[in-house]
């Protein structure tokens, strides 16, 4: 028996999907080259925003036409969960409609109204088959204690629900064993990781850290970097960025700040239940650039949230301008079921956030090829990802730029590369 997966979203569903694989090697299935000669075919989906269902759904009835005769069609991941019953009413192509934590080869499909909602193993902690890339992610927790206004992930994903520190070692270990040179650490809140375990998972909201206090993130990341050669931290949480934490991530040598910042607008990342504002932001970067200059930072923001005024969007473009970050990704506002914003009056019309969203990409576009340019003529120390394809510490995963090398460079290595040319995001390298 062979299966296919077909992956959405974001990278959190990316590891998802890699401990489904190891599940269902477990259970006898091997690889199929296409969804075509596949007898299990699986759609991960993605439920954050509009747009990401509508992805969803379109990706499940292509799935639907391109399946052999006879093979199954399962739906799971955010959209299963979320939607469950009246996505499997709504989708009569597909045999199972599972949740997370559900097996995806029960021996009847689950009919309308009889979903389980007992999970059948730990998704979170369930053991991945051996990477093929020299890079991974590794998720560290679920779930999450903040209740933005735009964000409906806490309905369908719970509070957070952190995995132990070994675990996750022992996770990072077997990785590394497999030849992984580059960790990256995701969670919905990752700078909140362990508090619920320190809490014994009482789950009220998480208050703004106070610098005197103590993150167990930063034990975690500083034993991780001596035992991984590249450890890189997703989703931060901008109040959760303490001195200390700064100084565990450049201490790891991937001075690399993803930072979940959604606006600049004070007032407006108030109605969105959001800690900041433009002049703290700016002042952790400055923080940041002034202990190591070469810091990147990334960052996603929201246009469109109701109540967003043109003062809200020139204060954006005013801190995009001083920012001068090396990535950023823009999204227009999505009401979501359930979510504070979803009921809010003032919404503002799709036409005009999609004109904010195209002005601050403009902008920010500029700024990204700039920063590009300038690393022309550069040493960079890259990780060899694929046959002509690399990466430095400024660049992520699947998210970012690349840096284009030579072919026969090996696979898993680290090279230092003299970077000679820029073209948009992407970079040319040859050996130094």
């Amino acid at each position: 028996m062979k299966y296919w997966i077909e992956t959405l979203g974001c990278p959190k569903n990316h590891v998802d999907s890699d401990k489904l694989t190891g599940l269902l090697a477990r259970d006898g299935y091997a690889p199929a080259e296409s969804a075509e000669d596949a007898d299990l075919v699986v759609v991960n989906t993605c439920a954050f925003i509009e747009a990401a269902r509508e992805e969803s759904i379109s990706t499940v009835l292509d799935m639907a036409d391109r399946r052999a005769d006879g093979a199954r069609l399962v739906v799971t991941g955010c959209m299963a969960e979320r939607y469950g019953d009246e996505l499997a009413e709504a989708l009569p192509e597909v045999d199972l409609v599972a949740g997370f934590g559900e097996s995806l080869i029960p021996s009847t499909p689950v009919t309308i109204g009889s979903r389980r909602r007992v999970p059948e193993f730990d998704l979170l902690n369930l053991p991945r088959p051996a990477t093929t890339t020299p890079w991974a992610y590794v998720k560290i927790a679920e779930g999450c204690d903040r209740r933005c206004g735009f964000c409906a992930i806490p309905s369908f994903r719970g509070d957070q629900n952190s995995r132990s520190t070994e675990e996750i070692l022992t996770e990072a270990r077997a990785l590394a064993a497999g030849g992984v040179k580059e960790v990256v650490l995701i969670a919905q809140d990752l700078a909140s990781w362990g508090h619920d375990r320190r809490r014994a998972r009482v789950g009220e909201a998480l208050e703004v850290l106070d610098e005197g206090g103590t993150q167990p993130l930063i034990d975690l990341t500083n034993r991780l970097a001596s035992e991984i050669e590249r450890v890189r931290l997703l989703y931060l949480y901008p109040s959760g960025l303490t001195s200390g934490l700064i100084e565990a991530i450049l201490n790891t040598g991937v001075p690399y700040f993803d930072l979940s910042l959604q606006h600049a607008s004070r007032p407006l990342l108030r109605n969105m239940k959001r800690w900041g504002d433009a002049d703290r932001f700016l002042d952790r970067i400055d923080a940041i650039r002034a202990a190591a200059p070469d810091a990147a930072f990334r960052s996603s923001f929201i246009l469109g949230y109701p109540g967003e005024t043109e003062d809200d969007q020139r204060k954006l473009l005013e801190f995009i301008e001083a920012a001068q970050l090396d990535w950023a990704g823009f999204f227009t506002f999505s009401p979501e079921d359930g979510t504070a914003a979803a009921g809010m009056g003032d919404q503002v019309p799709p036409e005009l956030a999609l004109e904010r969203l195209r002005e601050v990409s403009e902008l920010q576009d500029a700024i990204t090829a700039r920063r590009r340019d300038e690393l022309v003529g550069s040493t960079q120390t890259l990780l060899i990802d694929a046959p002509g394809v690399a990466r430095g510490v400024r660049e992520c995963p699947e998210i970012d730029g690349v840096v284009r090398v030579d072919p026969s460079l090996a696979v898993g290595t680290l090279i230092d590369c003299v970077i000679t040319a820029s073209h948009g995001i992407d970079l040319e390298a040859v050996p130094a």
